[in-house]
């Protein structure tokens, strides 16, 4: 009986993680679609109509984070599924190239750039370009890990890789949150968004891998 439990209820669960990982990676694609045909003053590019004036490259790279950051998150929730981890590790493999490649040429950098130019200040700007140096580094560290046959080590920085892609989730989350419970100045919810957005993400998953280890 206690084996039952405990098996119907990890089925369970997994089937509620994909069934809220799918409900946010729907509301991702909705914005995402908003940018869809290019525009340069449209949702959030709204407010950044200074950038798009006097940065040349600004719209560029911002459109490339955008179109090139639905597809990590989409790559990133397939590369944990057990079953094709297990059945089907040539998928597996083919589906973590293109996440790789993604993150290294397209949404890491361009996400470091824009977040030079990111809303609230100097202490919003740094978390940016903080969570693109570390998205590009766990991600080369994951692949070098397996380069070298190390399964957990990839797997661990892997985790990482794909926490700081799901900020771009988490991040729209804490804001509908703040702005809802203590309705701050719009620059001042930049200012928290901007860590809280990453920052617990990558404390969950270094809490999973220190029990993992133990």
């Amino acid at each position: 009986m206690i084996v039952f439990m405990s098996n119907y209820l990890k089925t369970h669960s997994k089937i509620l993680w994909v069934v809220i990982l799918s409900v946010f990676f729907m509301l991702m694609l909705r914005i995402t679609l908003k940018y869809i045909p290019f525009d340069s003053n449209i949702a959030f590019l709204n407010i950044k109509q200074t950038e798009v004036q006097s940065v040349s490259l600004y719209l560029t790279f911002f459109y490339i984070h955008v179109y090139s950051s639905i597809f990590t998150l989409f790559t990133g929730f397939t590369q944990f599924n057990e079953t094709i981890l297990k059945n089907n590790k040539r998928l597996h493999k083919a589906i973590g190239k293109l996440y790789f490649y993604t993150v290294i040429f397209l949404s890491a950098p361009s996400g470091l750039f824009i977040g030079i130019y990111a809303n609230g200040g100097f202490y919003s700007k740094i978390s940016f370009v903080l969570l693109a140096i570390l998205w590009f580094w766990f991600t080369i560290q994951g692949l070098l890990k397996i380069k070298k046959n190390n399964y957990n080590q990839h797997k661990y920085f892997m985790m990482r890789s794909f926490a700081l892609a799901f900020s771009a989730i988490t991040l729209r989350l804490w804001k509908v949150i703040i702005v809802y419970l203590f309705e701050p100045a719009p620059m001042d919810v930049y200012q928290i968004i901007a860590w809280l957005g990453w920052i617990p993400n990558l404390l969950i998953v270094e809490y999973y891998i220190y029990k993992a280890k133990r």
